[in-house]
């Protein structure tokens, strides 16, 4: 994330209403990110939405916030990428789940006798 993180925090918070935040796995984000992005370009609109650091505790890079113009997208994006079952928040943060949603197998044609 290139500029200054403070400088891209502040925008992010003034041009968007809706912000998660998404704790980063210990390995990082890796191929991941740009699928999030391509994600929410395709979903969002690429002027709909922001990424910036978000440190927890005092660390670095283990945390993301993810700012949206409103909140059917966060929750969207909730659905897709966080660990689904409960979606429950470690101080705030949403764990970033290690599988993806399982895809929707259509029924077979039915036919009438």
């Amino acid at each position: 994330m290139p500029g200054n993180p403070r400088e891209m925090i502040t925008t992010a918070e003034r041009r968007f209403p809706v912000r998660i935040r998404l704790g980063v796995p210990p390995g990082g984000l890796g191929q991941r990110y740009s699928e999030i992005t391509a994600w929410l370009d395709q979903n969002c609109g690429a002027d709909s939405w922001a990424i910036t650091p978000s440190g927890v505790r005092g660390v670095l890079n283990d945390a993301i916030s993810i700012y949206f113009v409103e909140a059917t997208l966060a929750s969207a994006f909730v659905a897709r990428w966080c660990v689904a079952a409960k979606f429950e928040t470690v101080e705030g943060v949403f764990r970033m789940r290690e599988d993806e949603p399982m895809p929707r197998i259509s029924a077979g044609l039915h036919r009438t006798p």
